[in-house]
């Protein structure tokens, strides 16, 4: 898994490539969770991600309270059709705002 985050003023854009399983899903929580604090809009950019586990949901998830919490949104763009089926059948495409 490859990770870069771009800041633009209080927009953080978060581009994950590769397999955000069991083994990656805690590289990217301890990443992400210092970043959160200062961001007023967050984006995942998923178009080089390959796959997601129950792992990497529950660090999208944990993103999504963190940020509802502040009042902000969580935006999910890119999403490769094999994704966003893990999506749809796991429920996630009822909260996400998939762009």
């Amino acid at each position: 898994m490859n990770v870069t985050m771009t800041h633009n003023d209080s927009e953080l854009t978060v581009a994950i490539e590769g397999r955000l399983d069991t083994l990656t899903a805690p590289e990217l929580e301890e990443q992400l969770e210092p970043e959160l604090d200062e961001a007023e809009k967050l984006t995942f950019d998923m178009e080089g991600l390959e796959y997601i586990s129950s792992a990497g949901l529950r660090v999208l998830l944990t993103a999504v309270h963190v940020m509802q919490d502040k009042g902000e949104e969580v935006y999910v763009k890119n999403v490769r059709p094999e994704v966003l089926d893990v999506f749809e059948v796991t429920g996630f495409s009822d909260f996400l705002n998939i762009i």
